[in-house]
């Protein structure tokens, strides 16, 4: 049996500097604050080395429960234009997912294009697809809303 499989793309042009936006994306305190997606979820940075071949670990959840582990490793960094990285998350001994990410960033004058392709293999069933897909569609909705408010330096 294989793991279902899904791909999704999201592009948005967003309020920001190419320069700002990348820092946005990549630096480990500002994922925090726009990565979990909703208020009453939160994203908790473990461990962090942005580098290729680097590592990261956090945990990502209800903000009394933050119980999913998200393991990621940076296979390819070309600041500011595009990152790749895979990010696995796992719950109580199980592993629920797999992810393979790219980041894509043009600059559009004032303001950048920010394409995220998304490629999941889920190990729990298809409903884990739709789960990755909210994640990121909430966590990009967050990300655009705190730019435009000035609560992200």
């Amino acid at each position: 049996m294989t793991a279902p499989i899904a791909t999704f793309r999201l592009t948005r042009t967003i309020a920001a500097a190419h320069d700002r936006l990348w820092h946005l994306l990549t630096d480990a305190k500002s994922r925090e604050v726009w990565g979990a997606p909703s208020e009453d979820a939160v994203l908790v940075l473990e461990t962090t080395d942005l580098r290729e071949g680097g590592q990261e670990r956090h945990r990502c959840g209800p903000a009394d429960n933050p119980e999913f582990t998200v393991d990621t490793h940076w296979y390819h960094i070309d600041s500011p234009t595009r990152a790749c990285f895979t990010e696995t998350i796992t719950a109580g001994g199980q592993r629920f997912g797999v992810s393979l990410v790219t980041y894509l960033l043009d600059a559009d004058g004032p303001s950048t294009t920010l394409t995220v392709d998304v490629a999941v293999a889920s190990m729990t069933g298809e409903d884990m697809q739709g789960d990755f897909l909210s994640g990121w569609t909430s966590g990009l909705d967050r990300l655009e809303h705190l730019i435009s408010t000035g609560a992200l330096k």
